[in-house]
C-alpha cells in the first residue's frame, strides 16, 4: 500500500480530502492569552533575566499555565525556587482568578521563617 492517499501522508488524508470536498467544522480553535494591554503600573524589574540564586528563598518566579483536560480546562498557577528549583506552593483551578493567585501566595508566604524571596512573575496578576 502506498504511504500516499489523495495525494497527501496517509495520517493527512482523510482531513485533506474532507477540505478537498468542501466540509468545514463548525468552531475555531481559540488559543487562550490572559494579556489585555497595558493596564495599571509596570512594576520595576530587579531581577533584570538573572533567573540565577545563590540561596534558598532568595528568587521565586511563578505563572499561570492553561490545562487542557478531558474535563475541560484546568489552570495551574506554581511559584518555583529559583535556587534548586523546588516548587513552593501551587493552586490548580478551574478558571484564572484572584482566589487562586491568593490561596497560591497564602501557602507560599506559610513556609517562609524570616527570608524576603523576590517574587516574579508576568504581571499577569
Amino acid at each position: 500500500m502506498s504511504p500516499f492517499r489523495y495525494g497527501y501522508p496517509l495520517e493527512l488524508a482523510p482531513f485533506r480530502r474532507v477540505e478537498q470536498l468542501g466540509f468545514k467544522g463548525k468552531c475555531k480553535l481559540r488559543q487562550y492569552h490572559s494579556y489585555q494591554g497595558e493596564m495599571g503600573k509596570i512594576a520595576d524589574n530587579p531581577l533584570k533575566q538573572n533567573f540565577v540564586a545563590q540561596g534558598a528563598n532568595e528568587k521565586w518566579v511563578t505563572d499561570v499555565t492553561e490545562l487542557k483536560c478531558v474535563e475541560g480546562k484546568l489552570y495551574l498557577s506554581p511559584i518555583k525556587g529559583l535556587f534548586n528549583g523546588e516548587i513552593i506552593s501551587y493552586d490548580l483551578s478551574p478558571s484564572p482568578n484572584f482566589e487562586q493567585i491568593t490561596k497560591m501566595m497564602e501557602q507560599a508566604v506559610r513556609r517562609l521563617d524570616s527570608a524576603k524571596p523576590i517574587l516574579h512573575s508576568d504581571q499577569g496578576w
